[in-house]
């Protein structure tokens, strides 16, 4: 199944969680559970995050980690850049090293196709859908 690293699935799941600037609750090492992430991933992914203008992170006896913009403002193309460095985008769907326009693979043109709608999707899709979507399947479960 062709899908992004794990670890982007991971940042996406941990700053959906995450306040957003100015809450008033950090996340930290000892914050509530019901993450859908290891901490210790986000304790290693942060320099990546906090170098992209993701996630702030704050020192100090009530630190820890906040959005460091709204989630409306952080799109799913800049976390996964942010921990991908957009590998997945020019790689050939089958691996070849020699696939190029000039040289193309037999899948070449489907591939550079699929790849500008991923990449046109994770643009226009921000963490604020992610969360919105995660509280409809809340929602959904209580109901149901």
């Amino acid at each position: 199944m062709l899908s992004l690293a794990k670890t982007t699935g991971y940042a996406v799941a941990a700053m959906a969680q995450l306040d957003a600037p100015g809450g008033s609750r950090p996340a930290s090492g000892t914050s509530p559970g019901g993450r859908a992430f290891p901490y210790a991933y986000l304790a290693k992914r942060m320099p990546e995050l906090v170098a992209a203008g993701l996630v702030q992170s704050l020192r100090g006896k009530r630190g820890g980690i906040l959005l460091a913009r709204p989630p409306e403002s952080i799109t799913l193309l800049q976390i996964s850049a942010a921990v991908e460095a957009r590998q997945w985008l020019g790689r050939c769907l089958l691996g070849l090293v020699t696939c190029s326009d000039e040289r193309a693979c037999p899948v070449h043109i489907f591939w550079k196709d699929a790849r500008q709608q991923i990449e046109s999707t994770l643009r226009s899709t921000t963490l604020a859908d992610v969360i919105a979507h995660e509280r409809r399947l809340a929602r959904e479960r209580v109901a149901g």
